[in-house]
């Protein structure tokens, strides 16, 4: 696990560095586009993030290659090289494809087809494909099932993470979460069903990929010097998707029953964890298209109702909402893998219960506080005498409530028209 974390350090060290070099070079050249009535934010701010994340993961795989044959674990995920070739070149073609989004503003339909190409370079020519699922000894059916089946999921999750990219630190911060604890998952699993070899394609990419994370989410802190733009989300999800794939797909599912595990719930845990961990855009993305569909419109447009504009609207800062989505996705990630790890150190299941529901309701109480005091003040508007100032101060201005109060980040209202799905 050390070289694993060392790799991750080298990503979040060389990430950090070239994204303030892609900053200051954005703002010599005025690589940026306007801002327009959709935005956000209120000066030009560059969208060219994901290159330097996409630069900083290209300077880990080029480490752990120069470095492969000094460490016989790391050789074997270098033996058959396609998978990788295959992975850079789908990121590499979604960079480009996002860069220019980010500069130029992509049509829905150019974009998605970029997705489903850099999809298909992962499935046909690397081979990461979802070939069985961990349940009762499932295998997909076919070559093209399989290859079909993955390219849908990786073009899925890339959509979802990028619908959540509208708050600054929003993306990153739950990338890093979500993928640390994939990390450890990952790691765990590949030792336990292969002792001698526990380190594999999925590890490396969680590893790699959280230290991308760490490195950027510095200078896309609210507020932020330089966003991801969907150049660093897309990335972010076909990374995402993958390492799942890698891990969850291509496990026999009679290595589950080797673990020895009479308990049916860490069974499934192989099946659950990877969509536990992509839990917070996956229900945005649903309840988005789910919506745009009842409205008659494509699944791509544009509006303002994701769950990060529904926190602002209640009265939530960008910072708390953004805390709000990172303590979601811990609560339900780390509790799925608690289920996974607590047998392999003999403690009952039931902690892990424990933890989700007490997890569950504190980040509930939190998520919904707003909504608590607004009432309480409406209350208190409404025993004071009419004619005082203290009513009319409160019925003309609620500093909880959104709705009526400009925008930190826009000086505009919440009830702004619609937007891109990178709101920021």
């Amino acid at each position: 696990m050390t070289l694993l974390l060392v790799l991750a350090l080298i990503t979040a060290v060389v990430t950090f560095l070239l994204s303030l070099a892609v900053y200051k070079v954005a703002l010599r050249f005025k690589l940026y586009p306007a801002i327009r009535e959709r935005d956000v934010h209120t000066r030009p701010t560059p969208r060219l993030g994901g290159v330097a994340m996409f630069l900083g993961i290209v300077v880990a795989f080029a480490v752990s290659f120069a470095i492969a044959s000094n460490f016989s674990l790391l050789a074997v995920i270098f033996a058959d090289p396609a998978p990788v070739y295959a992975i850079l070149g789908a990121s590499l073609l979604i960079v480009m494809l996002g860069v220019a989004d980010d500069l130029w503003d992509l049509d829905w339909l150019t974009k998605l087809a970029g997705q489903f190409v850099a999809a298909g370079l992962v499935a046909w020519f690397g081979g990461v494909t979802i070939l069985s699922l961990p349940l009762g000894g499932m295998v997909v059916g076919s070559a093209w099932m399989s290859v079909t089946m993955t390219i849908i999921a990786i073009v899925l999750v890339m959509n979802a993470i990028n619908f959540i990219d509208g708050l600054d630190g929003l993306v990153a911060g739950v990338a890093l979460i979500a993928n640390g604890v994939f990390f450890i998952y990952s790691y765990t699993l590949t030792r336990e069903t292969n002792p001698s070899n526990y380190f594999s394609l999925a590890s490396v990419i969680a590893a790699i990929l959280v230290g991308a994370c760490a490195g950027f989410l510095p200078i896309n802190w609210h507020p932020a010097r330089m966003f991801m733009g969907d150049t660093g989300a897309l990335l972010v999800g076909l990374l995402m998707s993958t390492s799942a794939i890698a891990i969850t797909g291509q496990l026999d599912p009679a290595a589950i029953e080797q673990l020895g595990r009479t308990d049916l719930l860490p069974a499934f845990i192989p099946i659950i964890l990877p969509f536990a961990v992509l839990i917070v855009p996956l229900l945005d993305f649903a309840l988005a298209v789910l919506r745009r569909l009842n409205a008659g419109k494509t699944p791509f447009t544009a509006d303002r109702k994701h769950l990060h504009h529904r926190l602002l609207d209640m009265g939530h800062s960008q910072v708390h909402a953004v805390l709000i989505f990172y303590g979601w996705t811990a609560v339900v990630s780390i509790g799925c893998l608690l289920v996974f790890m607590l047998p392999q150190f003999g403690w009952p299941i039931w902690i892990a219960a424990v933890f989700l529901i007490v997890g569950v309701i504190v980040c509930t109480i939190v998520t919904l506080a707003p909504l608590s005091r607004r009432k309480v003040r409406e209350a208190a508007a409404e025993l004071t005498p009419a004619g005082s100032t203290q009513a009319e101060d409160t019925a003309r201005y609620d500093p909880l409530d959104r709705a009526s109060e400009p925008s930190v980040a826009t000086g505009t209202t919440a009830s702004a028209p619609e937007q891109n799905e990178n709101t920021q």
